[in-house]
């Protein structure tokens, strides 16, 4: 079984947490679009979707799944999106596709966060993967130096411009001991929209797709 099969398990198995028939929050990625195709085949029974990006709120579009604004919503029940890093409290890196933004809006709106990954993306300390920080353009050099204070390696996202219309660096050599006290202080950098580190609020499922089925990881 290859990662993308793993992938496509774990979304299937999101299916499950969908129980009523409101808005979903739906992120973005390889393994979101599985989800998508999921969750197109009980398009009837839900409301519709809640969109990190604009390229899911095509596809959802495109399954006949329609998206709302999240002004528009109450509470969202229930969120599904990947993650590119999990520890074992949950806590998670995402962005590397570059929604990082406004997953993290959703994730916050939500009431539960089901994370859907392959089973290589658990691991014990966060930080192999580069750690994406969205940023206002005009102060990508600023903050990359603040960045640099803390350790970090960043190298500026060429060519890619977020849908809010932002830059990222992407953040090497860093093992995140703290993901809580690393992601406030990111935050606090001005210039800074918001960083990939999702640990003040942290998944509540994570569902890991391997070759023995799908592994369901509650935090510790």
């Amino acid at each position: 079984m290859n990662a993308d099969e793993m992938k496509k398990q774990a979304a299937w198995a999101a299916l499950e947490y969908i129980k009523g028939d409101g808005i979903v929050g739906v992120g973005t990625g390889s393994t979101v679009n599985h989800f998508i195709d999921a969750l197109a085949t009980i398009k009837d029974r839900i409301e519709g979707a809640v969109s990190s990006s604009e390229a899911s709120t095509a596809k959802l579009e495109a399954n006949g799944i329609k998206v709302f604004d999240l002004n528009d919503c109450n509470e969202i029940e229930v969120y599904v999106d990947g993650a590119d890093e999990s520890n074992s409290l949950l806590e998670l890196i995402k962005g590397g596709g570059g929604a990082l933004t406004r997953e993290k809006i959703i994730a916050a709106a939500s009431k539960q966060f089901v994370c859907i990954a392959d089973a290589s993306k658990l691991v014990d300390i966060l930080g192999k993967f580069p750690l994406p920080v969205e940023v206002i353009p005009m102060a990508r050099s600023y903050v990359a130096r603040e960045i640099v204070k803390l350790g970090g390696q960043p190298v500026y996202r060429e060519g890619v411009i977020t849908d809010n219309g932002n830059v990222i660096l992407d953040v090497h050599g860093l093992e995140i001991m703290e993901p809580i006290k690393l992601e406030k202080t990111l935050n606090d950098s001005v210039g800074v929209v918001t960083n990939g580190l999702f640990a003040m609020r942290p998944a509540d499922v994570l569902l890991l797709g391997s070759p023995e089925g799908t592994k369901t990881v509650l935090a510790k």
